[in-house]
């Protein structure tokens, strides 16, 4: 992220020249930002005083984003669904297991599904985290319906008076039809036995412009609530979360910042700004 801290630091002083302008274009999608977001902060650059620049940028990025609640819904009076969907290969099971990790250290109760049945390594690092974290893991056979492991997770969170229930979905983008179909099928079946509080979408932040592009293919099959965006460290260009947001109205609530159970935190959009725009 320390590119776009660096032209602004440089920049203090002086007028942005048609240079300065250009470079600063290709930082700005270098960083994943967007062509939208792009064009906008050049054109602040343009006219704003050099040293007023970073301030007048953030308050554009901020205003760009999700006036939607942050926090994760739970549910206080029962059991909190969480179905989590994204393209295979984001962390999207990963993702499932630091919230696991997270509810377990509140000492909530809580139960897993391993809906992804068509990929054997999903299951078993499923049910490997669970294992590791100690909690519940419902599984079913290889290529076996999800749907079915959907609705055995729901009577065994239910049976068990758990407090939450997560749901890891399969992400094939390659048989999108067959994917969506699945989804839609999954979401309806846990939906007669209980409310799913939050559907997160889960985006590799490595990924790019590309990655809002597949967030628009699983909200087409179901009603994203929230974003979790992972891999974001020191090699990630970082601007991706905050387009993604602008792109879908729908707010990011968490962030994966490393490898560990304990590394997914709630996503502060007040720090992420300022760290992609003055962290060196």
């Amino acid at each position: 992220m320390g590119r776009l801290a660096s032209f602004f630091a440089r920049l203090t002083g002086k007028a942005a020249d048609p240079a300065d302008l250009a470079e600063l274009e290709e930082i700005l999608i270098e960083s994943d930002l967007g062509a939208a977001f792009a064009e906008e902060i050049v054109a602040l650059a343009r006219r704003a005083k050099s040293d007023e620049l970073v301030s007048e940028v953030t308050r554009h990025l901020k205003a760009s984003l999700s006036s939607k609640e942050r926090r994760l819904s739970l549910n206080t009076d029962g059991l909190t669904t969480f179905l989590v969907v994204g393209v295979n290969g984001t962390g999207k099971t990963t993702t499932v297991a630091k919230l696991a990790d997270r509810f377990h250290r509140e000492r909530k109760r809580v139960v897993l599904a391993a809906a992804d049945t068509f990929r054997a390594a999903a299951v078993d690092q499923l049910q490997t985290w669970g294992e590791r974290i100690g909690v519940s893991v419902v599984t079913g056979a290889a290529n076996s319906d999800p749907a079915a492991v959907a609705f055995d997770a729901v009577a065994r969170a239910i049976e068990s008076k758990a407090d939450i229930l997560i749901l890891d979905t399969a992400g094939r983008l390659h048989t999108k039809g067959n994917l969506m179909a699945e989804l839609t099928k999954v979401a309806k079946v846990v939906a007669k036995g209980t409310s799913i509080d939050e559907t997160i979408f889960v985006l590799d932040g490595t990924t790019g412009q590309n990655g809002i592009a597949q967030a628009k293919t699983f909200a087409e099959a179901v009603p994203i609530t929230g974003i979790a965006v992972t891999k974001v460290d020191g090699s990630t260009k970082g601007g991706v979360a905050l387009a993604v947001e602008r792109a879908l109205g729908i707010p990011v609530k968490l962030i994966g910042i490393g490898e560990g159970s304990q590394d997914l935190v709630d996503f502060d959009p007040e720090r992420y700004i300022a760290e992609l725009l003055t962290r060196p």
